[in-house]
């Protein structure tokens, strides 16, 4: 986590414009009102790099955010946010239709065209901001949703995944696991945009990418399962294993050959570790899987270009004697 502002640490005569510069770094330029601006201004704003992806939260007194067409001519990235109420009640207007956004409710802004937002007394709201072309889906399909959201089947399990992604995301901080995060709450996304604009094969195509998502993020967490194959993990996900093998296929990979390097991943960051220093080859092998120390040789060495002992050394370091 990034944070971004903090008022009660700055004087209050400074805080609208600190407010006002914190809020362009992180968002799409827009003008900024306080609800009283002569008054206590206050908020707090933290920031979560998600790989592409971001989450922004901001938390104070009442405010309202203005995007015109000016701004938007400006230019920013082809972004959009879903984001949730956490505190207080959102007042959010775009392409001329009015929104009272409840605690615990999802808005989805087009940041790419004018928005009106505003809260009254104090207010939260967290959003994941994600750019168009990660998505993967046209602007008529996200504006077709923006009204229609709460009839997707895929709400309430998005709406939970965006409440708690913050907490998620503050033990994850600068780690592959967060970008992993970042794409799979892209999936859910584009899952939920779809299913709401009622197109049956983008819905198809986007249920089968959250599939992967859960597959894949599954697979990891049991790597070192001895017993972690295509068939354990069709059953737990109540698919066949020819459908399994379709949805590899379909992003061009091979599960077999796409478990094995995930594996062999794991055992190379471990014989770098210096905490693994003592641990036999053959024992870092056997835990992701690789029971044969002459085959993993053969896999690591084809996948790396040196042996497994020869990466070890590279990474060992310089004894220090006494």
């Amino acid at each position: 986590m990034t944070l971004l502002l903090d008022t009660s640490t700055l004087r209050r005569q400074d805080r609208s414009e600190a407010f006002f510069a914190a809020m362009m770094s992180a968002s799409v330029p827009s003008r900024v009102e306080h609800e009283d601006p002569q008054g206590d201004v206050y908020a707090r704003m933290d920031f979560w790099q998600l790989g592409a992806p971001d989450l922004f939260r901001n938390e104070g007194s009442g405010i309202r955010l203005v995007r015109t067409p000016k701004h938007v001519r400006i230019g920013a990235p082809e972004r959009l946010a879903l984001a949730v109420q956490v505190i207080g009640t959102g007042m959010f207007s775009q392409a001329g239709v009015d929104q009272r956004v409840h605690t615990g409710e999802l808005m989805l802004v087009d940041l790419t065209a004018p928005y009106e937002f505003a809260w009254r007394g104090q207010g939260a709201s967290q959003a994941f901001q994600i750019d168009y072309r990660d998505l993967g889906l046209s602007v008529e399909t996200v504006r077709a949703a923006a009204q229609r959201l709460p009839r997707s089947p895929l709400y309430e399990l998005v709406l939970h995944h965006l409440t708690v992604l913050a907490t998620v995301s503050d033990s994850l901080h600068d780690t592959r696991a967060a970008v992993m995060l970042g794409s799979a709450t892209t999936q859910l996304v584009r899952a939920l945009l779809t299913s709401a604009a009622e197109d049956d094969n983008d819905q198809h195509l986007a249920m089968a990418d959250v599939l992967f998502a859960r597959i894949t993020w599954y697979a990891r967490q049991h790597l070192a399962d001895p017993d972690l194959g295509p068939a354990r993990i069709a059953a737990h996900h109540n698919i066949s294993l020819r459908y399994l093998y379709k949805l590899f296929a379909k992003h061009q990979l091979s599960f077999e050959q796409w478990l094995i390097s995930e594996r062999l991943e794991r055992a190379r960051r471990d014989l770098a570790a210096p905490a693994n220093r003592n641990r036999s080859i053959a024992a870092i092998a056997a835990q992701w899987g690789f029971l044969d120390p002459g085959h993993f040789a053969r896999r690591f060495r084809r996948a790396h270009g040196m042996t497994p002992q020869e990466w070890r050394e590279l990474h060992r370091g310089p004894v220090h004697r006494t």
